[in-house]
């Protein structure tokens, strides 16, 4: 995949890390495809299998009264749509209500259970600190989903002793590698992706969520704009785009089980 850039501070180097599975945490249809999409299209096409959990069903999005009954059937239609064509097909579903998401232990044996299923290299989630200075960044949903996965990833998905009916149910323990957060405070961004040459699979992504963004021309513009500054924050050469993560390494060569 496009090699990460202007991130001294990254635990992460593509360079040595390979990275086959990834497994992506997110809180509604369409928040993957705003916060990771280019970096995950730029995955698949270099042969990574990545899927996808949504932790809530969308019902509470969406303008249109007359969508309302149809609404989670349509947001679920549009994430399978806009999954493809950035190389996913495995997307998987929690079904909590909308707007209601809390780290219950409910939630964090859900994401447990997929983890140890999927036994991924990365764990890509939303983050769990309040974004202030971009507070739509910051639904209390999207704070839910990162703080569930955090959990989760320590120490319960390695703690045999977690939720031991996933163990008995044949779901052992798993030490995961790296737990990659999006859509947090730009203090804790330490790892960039140049996502260049996938910005055009990430837009079209996006356009699929009709439901929510009916103004194209405005949403691909907000977008193109952001992506752009990071770019810029990376160090980038001019008219670069990318991505931005605080990439946590949760289990490497030097971890001690405790510390």
């Amino acid at each position: 995949m496009t090699s990460n850039a202007g991130s001294a501070q990254s635990p992460f180097d593509p360079r040595q890390h390979r990275v086959e599975r990834v497994l992506c945490f997110t809180a509604h249809p369409d928040d993957i495809d705003f916060g990771a999409a280019g970096t995950i299209a730029a995955w698949t096409a270099a042969g990574v299998q990545v899927s996808y959990c949504l932790m809530t069903d969308g019902d509470a999005g969406g303008f249109d009264p007359a969508d309302r009954e149809e609404i989670i059937a349509l947001r679920t239609a549009e994430q399978q749509r806009a999954a493809e064509l950035v190389g996913v097909s495995d997307v998987r579903h929690l079904h909590q209500r909308d707007g209601y998401l809390e780290p219950s232990h409910e939630v964090i044996r859900g994401v447990v259970r997929l983890i140890r299923e999927i036994r991924p290299d990365v764990v890509v989630a939303m983050h769990p600190e309040r974004n202030w200075t971009r507070i739509q960044k910051s639904h209390p949903d999207h704070l839910a989903v990162g703080e569930a996965v955090t959990r989760a990833v320590y120490p319960a998905v390695e703690n045999p002793f977690a939720y031991p009916e996933l163990a008995e149910a044949g779901l052992a323990a798993y030490k995961l590698p790296w737990l990659w957060l999006f859509a947090g405070p730009e203090e804790r961004e330490n790892h960039f992706v140049d996502v260049t040459d996938t910005v055009p699979a990430k837009l079209a992504a996006i356009r699929v969520h009709a439901s929510q963004h009916p103004d194209i021309e405005a949403t691909d513009g907000t977008v193109r704009g952001l992506m752009l500054r990071t770019g810029q924050l990376a160090g980038l050469p001019p008219g670069h785009s990318a991505e931005a993560f605080h990439v946590v390494k949760v289990n490497g060569p030097g971890t001690i089980a405790g510390f």
